[in-house]
């Protein structure tokens, strides 16, 4: 049961901790990793730690990125749900092609 609360607590303060890395994120990159957490979750399976591991290397790859000046477009592409589902476990599911056209509608919406 402490090994269980351990991680628990662990793995809340290391969220923490990412959400205040993403919050220092250039306005595109938030409003892009914000999105992305939304459409991710909806895949996660069991703990969520799957999710979050995934997030935690697109929040590396997104703060360099950024550092460099790059626009967050050209990190991922127009089509965010690709770049999105490229990172995710292989899975199917019957709402896959409603979500991608709902999030690449956002990134459409910066441009």
């Amino acid at each position: 049961m402490n090994n269980l609360l351990s991680r628990l607590v662990g793995d809340k303060k290391e969220w923490k901790r990412m959400e205040a890395r993403a919050a220092q994120l250039p306005s595109d990159y938030r409003t892009v990793y914000g999105e992305m957490k939304s459409y991710m979750w909806r895949f996660t399976a069991g703990d969520g730690m799957d999710i979050v591991a995934i997030l935690r290397d697109v929040l590396d790859l997104f703060e360099s990125e950024a550092a460099a000046g790059r626009p967050v477009i050209d990190v991922t592409g127009t089509d965010l749900a690709a770049f999105c589902d490229a990172r995710l476990p292989e899975q199917h599911d019957a709402y896959r092609a409603k979500l991608r056209a709902d999030l690449n509608a956002v990134v459409h919406g910066l441009s």
